[in-house]
């Protein structure tokens, strides 16, 4: 069994965030981390590679320093690292980053696609099942559990409070909730052959069918009209009622004047 599993690096969220004038993220200036999601997944593929032998290739698209996650994915027990970056990439968008990214999985043998659910830094949880559009095959989101038959992958979906068991023959594409597993932590000897271990760097002309006006800030539908830090809230307003009647009528007074009853 092949499986290809695609990570992103994202921003560290608890070290504040930092934008571009152009409204995108300056991510050459933040900390980052394996986007907790992708994380998942990676275990989810890890697991199947413990119990059946799978390969495990890890894709990122990203800058050149976005290579840390692959090396961090290889220390955990991923086989293969690639990285998918290039200028003409910079400022994609979901559309744009699907793209590229099923444009690099079309060079490879896979069974099993695994992704995040969705990545911290956008939360719109449409990369994966993009991917799978691109390419052609199944996808089944929201995987709080994963299992294989054969030619065939089980999967429990996570659907409000209960779950939905959806089955698909391979190739598919999972996405992962970070609910899914405890991903591991590396190895010492995964982490020497993870400083080791050759990364595969593919630009633009490695992408298969792929046209330029998809690629991209220019390839890229999404504008971005405004884009800011945490908006700090006032202090809001303050009253001291005399007694609690004259509370619960102020409160009543406030659901009532914003139509909430």
């Amino acid at each position: 069994m092949k499986i290809v599993v695609c990570i992103k690096q994202v921003p560290d969220t608890k070290g504040g965030v930092k934008f571009n004038p152009d409204g995108t993220l300056d991510r050459a200036a933040m900390l980052a981390i394996m986007n907790p999601d992708d994380k998942a997944g990676l275990e989810a593929a890890l697991r199947l590679k413990d119990q059946y032998g799978a390969e495990v290739t890890v894709l990122t698209m990203g800058l050149p320093k976005a290579a840390d996650v692959l090396r961090e994915a290889i220390a955990m027990g991923a086989d293969k690292g690639i990285l998918v970056t290039d200028r003409v990439l910079g400022g994609a968008d979901t559309w744009a980053t699907s793209t590229t990214i099923a444009g690099a999985i079309r060079n490879l043998e896979y069974d099993l696609i695994i992704t995040g659910r969705q990545a911290i830094d956008g939360d719109t949880a449409q990369v994966g099942p993009q991917i799978a559009e691109h390419l052609g095959i199944p996808v089944i989101s929201y995987a709080q559990d994963i299992k294989v038959e054969g030619n065939k992958v089980i999967v429990q979906r996570q659907y409000d409070d209960r779950y939905h068991i959806l089955e698909s023959q391979m190739p598919c594409l999972i996405t992962a909730l970070s609910e899914l597993n405890e991903p591991r932590y590396m190895t010492p000897g995964g982490i020497f052959d993870a400083c080791a271990a050759e990364i595969t760097t593919w630009g633009r002309a490695d992408l298969k069918d792929v046209e330029d006006c998809n690629l991209g800030l220019k390839g890229s539908p999404t504008k971005i009209a405004k884009a800011s830090d945490k908006v700090r809230k006032g202090a809001g307003e303050k009253i001291v009622p005399e007694s609690p009647e004259d509370a619960v009528a102020y409160i009543v007074g406030k659901f009532k004047e914003k139509h909430i009853i």
